[in-house]
């Protein structure tokens, strides 16, 4: 007989999940116009205010290269605020329990890391990058694999003295859009690397929607393995060719609890034009269409892991209306279905039902709950 109970057949899916938001960090890098800070402010607060307790801020890195993230002081400072506490604490959240991360490529936005938490504006996470396929490294971080590990290793040893937790991300696990195939097998060792050199946790990223749902799946099947703390490991993925939530779907199959997202599927690379000024950024875009590219989206992903019965701790109808607000902050059409056609509703539309069909039941003689002629087997 064929098993019908899906946590029967993949044993180790989860019944709880941890969903973080990467909106106002790697979902508005890629985008060539500079967002307001006031904008950002309302964002952080609003997914924080919906469910949100790991959430990115905003990148420490050199704000000639990558502009948009000129404000990442005042947005720190802002989330690190007494107003900002008080008005968590009166919508019952534990300010605590919200984890500020912010991404340092390089060793110089580590210290600036490090001199933002002496000032008491700091994150909590920091995040350093490297990839598996050493083109594309080079592309965004200007250093060699061996030559970033040294790096990485005494930046977490900073991190360790100020109290900041360093997620390593593994990156072009699946592929890389410069050197093309890799081995899923040396991403297994680089996050071996980077826990054996002191990182609080991983971040598994397939950057650019090289990912397919069996190889995801075997994938993290090999990390969980080796290293089977659900903790340590955060799934990562990019939307090109509309995967990506097959992609999350073989992750919770294979064990996987942690996952990360951005409203309306917004992300990429860093720009390299900002307002009508040229930036940058990384270099030349790697990809052909920019309507087909970003991140897995958080409305998408919330409904479905809602509708799978799993626990996630959002409130996704909140998350739905922030979807379609940041429809008009950009002033363009995302990437999110669910704000268009919401979840699916158990008690259904009856605006749509047709008229008379009790009637033509009781004409007939049928049962109001009748499926079958009279005398076949009723369902």
């Amino acid at each position: 007989m064929t098993e019908y109970d899906y946590w029967k057949i993949f044993p180790r899916m989860p019944r709880k999940i941890t969903v973080g938001d990467i909106t106002v960090r790697d979902g508005f890098q890629h985008e060539e116009k500079f967002v307001s800070t006031a904008a950002k402010m309302y964002y952080l607060e609003e997914l924080i205010f919906a469910g949100c307790r790991n959430i990115e801020v905003t990148n420490l890195g050199n704000p000639h290269l990558m502009p948009q993230f000129r404000d990442a002081e005042v947005l720190l400072a802002h989330l690190r605020s007494d107003d900002f506490r008080k008005r968590c604490a009166r919508r019952g959240i534990n300010y605590d329990d919200i984890c500020l991360t912010a991404i340092t490529i390089r060793e110089s936005a580590v210290d600036r890391a490090v001199e933002l938490s002496k000032k008491g504006i700091g994150p909590d996470r920091i995040l350093m990058m490297v990839s598996t396929e050493e083109r594309h490294h080079f592309a965004n971080s200007g250093c060699t694999l061996p030559q970033y590990w040294q790096e990485a290793e005494r930046s977490i040893k900073k991190c360790n003295d100020a109290g900041i937790k360093m997620c390593g991300t593994v990156s072009t696990i699946w592929g890389s859009p410069i050197g093309g195939a890799t081995d899923m097998k040396d991403a297994v060792e680089f996050t071996k690397h980077w826990l054996d050199i002191g990182a609080h946790d991983v971040e598994h990223a397939d950057h650019d929607g090289s990912a397919s749902a069996p190889d995801v799946y075997r994938y993290f099947s090999m990390v969980l393995d080796e290293l089977p703390n659900t903790d340590l490991h955060i799934a990562h993925f990019h939307e090109t060719k509309r995967v990506a939530s097959a992609s999350v779907l073989a992750a919770l199959h294979a064990g996987i609890t942690h996952f990360e997202a951005a409203l309306g599927g917004l992300g990429g690379q860093p720009a390299n034009f900002i307002d009508d000024c040229p930036v940058k950024g990384t270099g030349e875009y790697y990809y052909r269409d920019p309507r087909y590219v970003g991140l897995v989206t958080l409305e998408d992903t919330l409904v479905q892991i809602d509708e799978m019965g799993i626990e996630h701790g959002w409130d996704v109808d909140r998350v739905l209306v922030l979807g379609a607000q940041l429809e008009k902050t950009f002033g363009r059409r995302l990437r999110s279905e669910a704000i268009i056609n919401g979840r699916t509703a158990k008690e259904g539309h009856l605006e749509y039902a047709r008229p008379g069909l009790p009637e033509l039941k009781k004409k007939l003689g049928e049962a109001p709950d009748q499926k079958m002629p009279s005398g076949c087997e009723q369902f």
